[in-house]
Formats: C-alpha cells, sequence, structure tokens
C-alpha cells in the first residue's frame, strides 16, 4: 500500500473523446524506445484493445491532468470502492 492520507477533493473527470475530436491534423514523430519499454507498451495496447499510439496520447492527456493538479496544488490518487485513498502518486 502506497502512502495514506485523507483528502477531500471533488471529482474530476478527464473526457478522453472531447479531448480527442480537438485534435486537427497529425504531426509525425519520431520515437526511440528500449526494447522493454516498447514491448510494456506493446502490453498495455494489448491488453487493452488499443493501438500503442492511442496508449501514449492518453498518457499525455493523463499527464496533463497531473499538472494541471499540480499546478491547483492539487494532489493525485488511487481511491477504493469506499472513496479511501489507497496509493498517492508521487514523483509525476
Amino acid at each position: 500500500m502506497g502512502r495514506i492520507t485523507v483528502i477531500k477533493i471533488p471529482f474530476v473527470t478527464y473526457d478522453w473523446e472531447i479531448a480527442m475530436a480537438t485534435v486537427k491534423e497529425s504531426i509525425p514523430l519520431n520515437l526511440l524506445l528500449s526494447p522493454e519499454l516498447n514491448e510494456r507498451l506493446e502490453q498495455l495496447a494489448t491488453a487493452n484493445n488499443v493501438t500503442k499510439i492511442e496508449i501514449l496520447q492518453k498518457s499525455i492527456a493523463l499527464f496533463d491532468v497531473v499538472s494541471e493538479a499540480k499546478a491547483g496544488n492539487k494532489r493525485i490518487g488511487i481511491l477504493n470502492q469506499d472513496k479511501q485513498l489507497e496509493t498517492e502518486i508521487v514523483g509525476i
């Protein structure tokens, strides 16, 4: 179990569909990954029935949410079914 801290914040939902609907064009990008990171990316894509590109896009969207939260002096965590903080995510 991670660091447990009691916090009360409103729940925020990031709408992936709306975020991606605003993308008007694509820019090519060359990306060098270690074999291990590429394997993990492939595993995530396969497990979630999406492409590696979608995993990277969603990762950037999640990082954007984390950045906004940090800028607002908020913290990020994983809640259990009872909405109690199980793990606080730090270092991102």
